[in-house]
């Protein structure tokens, strides 16, 4: 009797250590699955933290880039503006020197016509008619007519109330025609280039 029971003892015994033995395999299974798990979670946070660290990378360097553009942008329209004001400045300065250069020799052009106004009015009523003098004629008028298309007039002066923008008074005469303060003489003809006094009327006024 005491062998049974001791026998049953035994058996209760090694049951109760493969319940064990069990229980612990089934932990030691389940701890690898939870800490995969957990392994699990910290990658996908990394993930996560690595995809918002590229995305501000990108975003900071299309502001730069936008930036660059924007720099390179205002840098190219003031060099359109420079050029442009280089332009007009260029263009001013041509026309200056073309107006210098024709007034330079519209007033070595004048003493020529002088010369010519003298040489008509020196020649004899019975020569005007002749080949000659027609011929002067025909030249003195082709020089002022080209004169004229380049924009050369000449001042009015007798009869004129003066005017020292395009007179230049030398003399003073009495005279029964004209008023005082009107040029009642005119010694040298004088003359404008496009709306601007080339050479002042050297006249005589009335006293």
């Amino acid at each position: 009797m005491e062998d049974k029971e001791k026998e049953i003892l035994e058996e209760e015994q090694a049951k109760e250590g493969t319940e064990e033995n069990g229980g612990e395999n089934a932990k030691a299974e389940r701890e690898p699955v939870e800490e995969k798990a957990a392994d699990g979670g910290e990658d996908t946070a990394g993930d996560e933290k690595k995809g918002f660290g590229k995305k501000q990378k990108k975003d900071k360097k299309e502001e730069a880039f936008k930036q660059k553009i924007e720099e390179l942008e205002d840098r190219v329209k003031r060099q359109m503006a420079e050029f442009e004001n280089f332009r007009k400045r260029t263009e001013k300065e041509k026309a200056a020197m073309y107006e210098v250069g024709a007034r330079s020799i519209i007033e070595k052009i004048l003493p020529v016509v002088d010369n010519f106004e003298r040489g008509l009015a020196s020649i004899p009523e019975e020569e005007k008619g002749g080949a000659f003098a027609e011929g002067m004629n025909m030249i003195y008028k082709q020089l002022i007519g080209e004169l004229d298309k380049l924009g050369v007039k000449p001042i009015e002066a007798v009869g004129t109330e003066f005017n020292p923008e395009f007179h230049n008074a030398v003399m003073q005469v009495e005279s029964e025609e004209f008023e005082t303060g009107i040029v009642a003489q005119e010694l040298q003809k004088g003359y404008t280039y496009r709306d601007t006094v080339v050479r002042h009327s050297m006249v005589a006024v009335t006293q």
